[in-house]
């Protein structure tokens, strides 16, 4: 029995290597993030001397926009991986290395997760209020319904977090 259950545990605890297609997958769609900044910036530059004040700063923010989930994108790679697949042991030392590497855990993780999805719809936000005239009141209220969700939902996580911490 001790056999089985030895060979059960080492079948589960190789199965975290399942994960390591699933962290290259998100470096391919950091890929086509990138695509879709450049196609975004290089639409900016065509329209630049014809778009509107406020056709330029919804530009630039759909171009912050991606970079926020790109970023989102890079610290779930390295935070997920070194979480639950295999220390970048090799990388360590490396002059590159953020310091956060290594540092943030699943709390942490979850609340930089939060945190990213409360900015990105804020933004998201803030451009549906400056193209408004396209949009119904209905949409609006909808979309500021679904961000005060998010924020509340993230402050809520936070309180759970700090008071969870401070029980142990």
């Amino acid at each position: 029995m001790k056999r089985i259950e030895s060979g059960f545990e080492h079948v589960l605890f190789t199965s975290r290597w399942l994960m390591a297609p699933v962290y290259f997958g998100l470096v391919l769609a950091m890929v086509l993030l990138l695509v879709k900044f450049s196609k975004e910036l290089f639409g900016l530059f065509a329209q630049i001397w014809s778009a509107s004040g406020s056709e330029l700063i919804i530009g630039v923010l759909s171009l912050v926009d991606v970079a926020l989930i790109m970023n989102l994108l890079i610290i779930i790679m390295f935070s997920g991986y070194e979480n639950f697949v295999s220390k970048m042991e090799d990388l360590h030392t490396h002059r590159d290395r953020p310091e956060w590497m290594g540092h943030i855990g699943f709390s942490d993780l979850k609340l930089k997760l939060i945190g990213s999805i409360v900015a990105i719809s804020g933004i998201e936000l803030l451009k549906a209020f400056m193209n408004a005239h396209n949009l119904t009141d209905r949409q609006l209220g909808w979309m500021v319904g679904i961000h005060v969700t998010f924020l509340f939902s993230g402050l809520l996580y936070a309180a759970m977090d700090r008071l969870a911490g401070k029980g142990h």
